[in-house]
């Protein structure tokens, strides 16, 4: 990760209309800010400036060939920058505003930054819920490419505290609403041509996609980066991560889940959706913990698990 730029002190505020007005000044004047949605924090810039856009990638030290979703307050909006088949609208009607985001080929006169799509022909975007996200949607009046508000392939936000972890320096604002509800990032469905494709696994699961799409999801693999999170590692902390895992060895900070108790646990209950709200919490946990390697407990691959697991096999990566 680069060194902190002197010339930023990262301010931390409450939500509240003040801190969204400061936010959207920012954010009209070409810089980032840091907000919650109801999946993690996300780093926010104007998506139709390239070179706010390029600020998104500096602070993150992302690759340029990994594209960013852009997130905008309604449907409508979304069709103004974006062409949706018959399957897209029966998804986006269904579950937006929410953790879906849908890859869509881009009108000719989409006005979104080439480098907010890495160059591709397609968009990802979302319609967010989180009332934070909604207030500076509206208050800068511009669609925002929002990737997770952390340094590339570096576990995801869930707090404010985990964005100043390793953004601290890099930004000049984090909005802070608090821990998010979801935990885990958007579900990611390329719908074009009559076909759906599960890009990444998320809150939203594949059975509830093919249910109201009415269609089956076919492969997903096309051998390119279409969208987030497709990169071998990602999402992954500084330490060595052990999946899988029964007991703990020695010197590993154990991740529990269901009958597995650790130093941590996901749910002792084996509760998929709070396991998926508590995943990066208890990572983060874990590479503040004074031992050298994590290991995690097994998840079930049914629901909410697939999703848990994809995540968790890019960390270990």
């Amino acid at each position: 990760m680069a060194t902190p730029n002197p010339s930023f002190t990262t301010a931390v505020r409450a939500f509240d209309d003040a801190a969204i007005a400061e936010a959207a000044r920012l954010i009209g004047e070409g810089q980032c800010a840091a907000i919650p949605t109801e999946t993690v924090y996300g780093l926010a810039a104007d998506a139709t400036n390239g070179e706010a856009v390029a600020r998104i990638y500096e602070a993150k030290g992302r690759p340029s060939f990994n594209p960013l979703i852009v997130h905008v307050p309604t449907i409508d909006a979304a069709q103004q920058i974006a062409t949706f088949d018959e399957a897209a609208e029966k998804l986006a009607a269904a579950f937006w505003p929410g953790p879906l985001t849908l890859v869509l080929p881009r009108r000719a006169d989409c006005p979104i930054a080439g480098l907010a799509t890495a160059g591709l022909d397609t968009i990802a975007i979302r319609v967010p819920a989180h009332p934070a996200m909604q207030a500076l949607l509206k208050a800068s009046d511009k669609p925002l490419a929002a990737p997770s508000a952390n340094a590339s392939g570096r576990i995801s936000p869930t707090r404010a505290e985990h964005v100043l972890a390793t953004l601290c320096g890099h930004i000049p604002l984090i909005v802070d609403a608090g821990p998010t509800s979801h935990g885990l990032e958007s579900t990611i469905v390329a719908a074009m041509g009559g076909t759906i494709r599960l890009l990444r696994p998320g809150p939203i699961s594949a059975e509830e996609i093919e249910r109201v799409a009415g269609l089956a999801l076919s492969s997903s693999e096309t051998g390119n980066i279409e969208a987030p999170g497709q990169l071998e590692s990602h999402y992954a902390p500084e330490k060595p991560l052990r999946l899988n895992a029964a007991d703990a060895l020695a010197g590993e900070w154990l991740i529990g889940f269901g009958d597995v108790v650790g130093d941590a646990t996901l749910s002792g209950s084996s509760d998929l959706v709070e396991a998926a709200a508590t995943l990066f919490e208890r990572l983060h946990q874990a590479e503040a913990s004074e031992r050298p390697r994590i290991a995690v407990a097994p998840i079930p691959e049914n629901g909410l698990g697939a999703a848990i697991n994809d995540r968790l096999r890019r960390a270990a990566a």
